[in-house]
């Protein structure tokens, strides 16, 4: 295989009898290295992206999530929670109840979530980091807070210095709504919003009220033992997995544990669609490149045919000349991968860390660049992959070729 690879090394970069071999050489490698270039920075930006909407999430969303698998609530007695809180792990477990409810201040009516949480959220959640108007306060001596999103506030127009309470309306279990006092069919209670949160994402921003939770439990008319789903806040470094495995263990198979990915599911699996859609994409667009090294293969055989000819002479079989132009062809595909992912390392990296490519719109975006992320699996999976196309489409000329320049050769 030594002597292949050398003598392969030879005719590639040895003398050509035409300058034009040399250019359509150069060609093919600088096709295969732009396109390794582009499908290389095209999955560090699904990287980026995928992290930045990740970190937007994570501002909000608790660790775990672990919620019943059949039904809407369930009861937190019938949780070893204690357990959980011993975990080495585990930061804070905090319970949470959810529902939509109608919110009024002064003339403007939404539709909304209603969020009841205890003191504890705040150690499992960073909402705390994300207040840009105001405090998260849910209850003080002078009644009941809470934290509003900005949209949300937005449409309703309140803002945490105004007096006037904000009015929360739910529909009372098992009352039918009466035409001529309708108001009655509804638990109300009010709350003076403390703080604005934005976690520059829509679903948020424009739906969710976080209260305390026992005013939520009685707006809801729900147990006090009753909640939607317990959130967990983890220890910096902690192995979100082994965790995750640990509370599974714990909770049994009533109770879905579900991480920040799982709790965005359908997101993080379009995303996946989207970077497997694009990969293809690209991949089809280097087959098609790399078609130039058919030609390219074509002439360098055929500038070799004395070659072929001095090599039958002293013994090599057709095995072995068709083993050497593959060979060749391979080269010709690692050089321009090897030159394109060094390109696109070098220029991700600046990317990431210099933020070189800004969107346009001076600070209307929630980064400045364009976000990416260079991981190593992706580097593997780009040279194997333009590798391995331009290998299969040197594979079928250079034994056609070859096996008819050596059946011709005396």
């Amino acid at each position: 295989m030594k002597l292949i690879i050398q003598i392969a090394l030879k005719f590639l970069f040895g003398k050509k009898s035409k300058g034009i071999i040399n250019t359509i050489s150069t060609i093919s490698i600088v096709g295969v290295g732009v396109g390794s270039l582009a499908l290389l920075i095209v999955l560090s930006v699904f990287n980026g992206l995928h992290g930045l909407i990740g970190s937007l999430y994570g501002s909000f969303d608790p660790d775990f999530k672990v919620i019943a698998a059949e039904g809407k609530l369930f009861s937190i007695d019938s949780l070893n929670i204690q357990e959980i809180r011993n975990l080495e792990d585990v930061l804070q477990v905090s319970p949470v109840v959810q529902d939509n409810a109608l919110l009024k201040y002064n003339q403007r009516m939404v539709t909304g979530m209603v969020m009841g949480v205890d003191t504890t959220f705040s150690q499992v959640s960073r909402l705390d980091s994300i207040i840009i108007d105001g405090k998260f306060n849910i209850k003080d001596d002078f009644g009941y807070g809470g934290a509003i999103g900005f949209e949300l506030a937005d449409q309703l127009n309140v803002r945490p210095t105004f007096m006037t309470p904000l009015a929360i309306y739910v529909p009372q279990r098992n009352k039918k709504i009466s035409l001529s006092m309708p108001y009655e069919a509804f638990n109300t209670d009010y709350v003076h919003p403390k703080g604005i949160f934005m976690v520059k994402q829509k679903e948020y921003d424009s739906q969710y009220l976080i209260i305390d939770i026992e005013l939520a439990r009685r707006l809801f008319e729900y147990k006090p033992n009753e909640l939607s789903y317990l959130a967990i806040g983890l220890k910096p470094g902690a192995s979100v997995e082994g965790v995750q495995r640990k509370i599974e263990e714990i909770v049994g198979k009533a109770y879905q544990v579900k991480n920040r990915q799982q709790q965005h599911a359908s997101f993080y699996k379009m995303m996946g669609v989207e970077k497997l859609m694009s990969y293809l994409i690209l991949c089809f667009i280097l087959i098609i490149a790399t078609f130039n090294l058919i030609g390219t293969m074509s002439m360098l055989i055929f500038d070799k045919k004395e070659g072929i000819k001095t090599l039958k002479s002293i013994g090599a079989d057709k095995k072995m000349i068709t083993r050497i132009f593959l060979v060749e062809g391979w080269l010709i595909s690692l050089i321009g991968v090897i030159s394109g992912v060094a390109l696109g390392v070098i220029l991700v990296l600046a990317q990431e860390y210099l933020g070189l490519i800004k969107f346009a719109g001076g600070g209307n975006f929630v980064v400045d660049a364009y976000p990416v992320k260079l991981l190593l699996s992706d580097i593997v999976i780009t040279v194997v992959t333009v590798s391995s196309i331009g290998f299969l489409a040197t594979m079928y000329p250079v034994k056609v070729i070859v096996r008819n320049y050596y059946d011709e050769a005396k």
